[in-house]
């Protein structure tokens, strides 16, 4: 079996993790949760070792706007650097809980099987 470093200068995948957590918002305070998340939070990512990326999704329904971020992290060690010791819990900070509505309090973690990118 090769080595993770190995794999890697091969070009295959290496192991990754995916962090899902979603909120809502109503549209009037969406664009402000979608700029904290591109602010504070990215800077907050961006210290983070072992932090591979993230994406913010977005979907309107009606009077409400559901967020759905990914965040991918090489580790759950590195998952634990970012959201603390119970790392299923969700890391929602003051900016976030003035513009969102409701959100998820615990997150999901799954194993990246296969990434496509262009």
């Amino acid at each position: 079996m090769k080595s993770r470093a190995a794999r890697a200068k091969e070009g295959q995948v290496q192991r990754m993790i995916a962090r899902t957590w979603r909120g809502w918002a109503p549209t009037a305070t969406a664009d402000d949760y979608q700029r904290h998340y591109e602010s504070e939070v990215a800077e907050h990512l961006q210290q983070v070792a072992g932090f591979c990326g993230a994406r913010l999704l977005r979907h309107h329904d009606d009077e409400e706007v559901m967020f759905t971020s990914i965040t991918f992290f090489t580790s759950m060690e590195d998952v634990r650097a970012f959201a603390g010791e119970d790392p299923e819990q969700a890391v929602v900070e003051d900016a976030a809980r003035r513009a969102l509505t409701r959100w998820d309090e615990r997150v999901t973690h799954h194993e990246v099987a296969v990434d496509l990118q262009r």
